[in-house]
């Protein structure tokens, strides 16, 4: 897969299925990045797709990326800058001014664990952005453990030592109905024939879909539908 189709997300029948979480997780880089400076670590770096991204957009001067050992090869050009094995990262305390994470918390088995740290490695009043998948199919197996509200969320990181949380949506109703369309016709079991012309029966209606989707409120209620989260919460300083 091009490393593009992270930033220059393109809108075609074959990425239906992934097309509205990458530009949901752009977006939510794009509103965050001001936070982002000095050293920043890359949690479950995989290939750092955001990598120059985010050097060239933030005040960011020095990018490390971090994955699990053992971690599944997304490229094999690109390696994490340093490994570990899920229970001390191997930085010494206050090291980090940043630390980034996409898609990696549903991958914790004790997700405390990183998270305390994370918190461990930052410095204080230093920022932890975030995004989690909520509508999302199994992937990865069998190292897919969750799918996390906000209020879970915000629970684990106040247990573990941050303050200041703030976590708003990826998607509303309209962009979930269009992410379990395009999932649907780009990876259920139907044959090659019916998926062709299903995706161009169905693109239409998923791109009216995402237009007529908002998202922008901060706060969380009943009965509503979301794509995926993502977040800051920062360090105490105290």
């Amino acid at each position: 897969m091009n490393i593009d189709n992270f930033i220059k997300v393109p809108f075609n029948i074959e990425n239906l299925d992934r097309f509205i979480l990458r530009t949901s997780i752009l977006k939510a880089i794009d509103y965050s990045v001001g936070h982002f400076k000095g050293d920043i670590l890359d949690i479950g770096c995989g290939k750092m797709p955001y990598k120059n991204y985010i050097l060239e957009k933030s005040e960011v001067s020095n990018y490390i990326g971090l994955d699990i050992e053992n971690a599944l090869e997304y490229d094999a050009s690109v390696k994490p800058d340093f490994t570990w094995d899920g229970i001390k990262m191997p930085f010494q305390n206050e090291r980090f001014d940043t630390a980034f994470g996409t898609e990696v918390l549903e991958h914790c088995p004790k997700p405390e664990i990183i998270l305390k740290e994370v918190n461990r490695v930052l410095k204080p009043g230093g920022v932890f952005f975030f995004t989690v998948p909520f509508l999302w199919p199994l992937h990865e197996v069998p190292h897919d453990e969750y799918r996390y509200t906000p209020y879970a969320l915000v629970r684990l990181l106040e247990e573990t030592g941050f303050v200041n949380t703030d976590i708003k949506p990826m998607g509303g109703w309209h962009a979930s109905m269009a992410q379990m369309l395009g999932l649907w016709v780009r990876r259920s079991p139907i044959s090659t024939r019916k998926r062709k012309w299903l995706s161009a029966i169905l693109k239409p209606i998923i791109k009216q879909l995402i237009k007529m989707d908002h998202y922008s409120d901060k706060s969380f209620h009943e009965s509503q539908m979301i794509t995926g989260l993502y977040g800051i919460a920062k360090k105490s300083i105290h």
